[in-house]
């Protein structure tokens, strides 16, 4: 087995992983678009050795293989910025929601002693 047919079955498994999780709603389905376009794309690059030697060629890479761990790796990249900027995004929101509490909370104390 080579190690393109590897990385085929191997994307092969994750997307059916990623499926199965939105189907039993482990995974939402708006986060699991990026995990679907990784493995479709990474899929295609390594179902078929030829488009990934040309590839290779058209790149000046030397080890063909080498490209898939290229992709995988900036998909990675990409992964990890999409999920920094959501975990921003909902930190601004819980940062919202606690000063709204607090306010609240103030106002309740306020009226129940009242000052």
């Amino acid at each position: 087995m080579n190690v393109i047919l590897l990385s085929f079955f191997l994307v092969l498994i994750i997307f059916l992983a990623v499926i199965e999780s939105v189907r039993r709603g482990i995974l939402e389905t708006k986060y699991s678009l990026i995990w679907i376009i990784t493995c479709v794309t990474l899929g295609i690059l390594s179902s078929n050795s030829i488009f990934i030697n040309t590839l290779a060629n058209w790149l000046n890479v030397f080890y063909a293989p080498s490209l898939l761990f290229l992709f995988g790796l900036l998909f990675a990249i990409i992964m990890i910025f999409d999920l920094t900027r959501r975990i921003s995004k909902m930190n601004k929101q819980l940062v919202a929601i606690t000063q709204e509490h607090a306010l609240l909370k103030k106002k309740y104390e306020d009226r129940e002693y009242g000052k």
